[in-house]
């Protein structure tokens, strides 16, 4: 009976992973299209031989990019301990008999660890890259345990003047008028902090908009674009894309700083505010907490947030 309720025991599996999304129609699975979910869980039902759910830390539109994003699946843990590179032998070095069977099983983990990117890596196209895969707690959640959320935002601003480079054509956005990146870091600190971001979101039925922006600034690289970083704790649905698009529109002189401010003051849907295109954004990096807290964040990641309840 013990070996029966072994072998049916879920266990918790991180994913770290890494795509082009140019070709895919977003992360979120949905009808007659190709996503990253449905290719991932397709790869992940080949190698644990049944359905796979996956819940990602952060959704990305389609021709969004990810640097790092992150998942969590369940798996039988037979399953998991099946996956080539799992091995009951006893390890070469002769370590002291009583601690050999504990460290053939860390061994095994630490081979599964490793092999089970490659051979995931083997079945998903190559514009997927798994960087890792772990078991964790089962308290981790790869969307609600995650403290913050990093994007990275490329701009290519007056190519008409000076020629666009043919191979940033899905990596960046191309504006057609030099843009004022002191002014627009200047009005980016103003955004900064816990707002109501409304204006710059597509609500969702149920969903706040309330969230902690922690970073928002923009800097001219080496190569002449221009980079945008945004970080905060969480975001609504377009809240980047809006964002860097509102103001790209300071930048080139079509907005005013007080028209800007007038968003985050005033916090309605406004036709005036438009949405940057997805080929420039990439999430750049999800962070969580030791794992003693991926419960604690979780809970707290649940509750409906508004400004009386963080300010008071």
């Amino acid at each position: 009976m013990s070996e029966h309720v072994h072998e049916n025991e879920l266990l918790r599996v991180r994913i770290d992973l890494a795509y082009d999304g140019t070709a895919f129609a977003g992360w979120a699975k949905q009808p007659g299209l190709i996503t990253v979910q449905s290719v991932v869980e397709d790869a992940l039902h080949m190698i644990f031989r049944q359905p796979v759910f996956a819940t990602v830390a952060g959704r990305t539109d389609a021709g969004v990019h990810a640097l790092h994003q992150v998942i969590h699946v369940d798996v039988p843990r037979q399953r998991w301990e099946s996956v080539p590179g799992h091995s009951d032998d006893e390890p070469a070095v002769a370590f002291p008999r009583k601690f050999r069977g504990a460290l053939s099983r860390s061994l095994a983990q630490a081979e599964r660890d490793l092999k089970l990117p490659k051979r995931l890596g083997g079945y998903l196209q190559k514009a997927i890259t798994v960087q890792s895969a772990q078991e964790v707690p089962a308290t981790f959640d790869a969307r609600f345990s995650a403290l913050e959320r990093s994007y990275r935002y490329l701009i290519e601003d007056n190519f008409l003047t000076t020629g666009s480079n043919p191979l940033l054509r899905h990596l960046a956005w191309q504006v057609d008028r030099p843009l004022d990146i002191e002014l627009m870091n200047a009005c980016a600190e103003e955004l900064t902090g816990l707002h109501d971001f409304l204006s710059f979101c597509k609500p969702r039925e149920g969903a706040t908009t309330i969230r902690d922006l922690r970073e928002i600034s923009f800097t001219r690289r080496t190569d002449g674009l221009v980079e945008a970083n945004i970080r905060a704790d969480a975001f609504c649905h377009h809240m980047v894309r809006t964002l860097i698009a509102s103001l790209v529109m300071v930048g080139e002189g079509t907005k005013d700083r007080e028209w800007l401010h007038g968003r985050i003051a005033q916090p309605v849907r406004d036709s005036q505010v438009r949405l940057a295109p997805p080929r420039g954004l990439a999430l750049a990096h999800i962070s969580y907490p030791d794992p003693e807290l991926f419960d604690v964040q979780a809970r707290q990641a649940r509750a409906m947030r508004s400004l009386e309840s963080d300010a008071s």
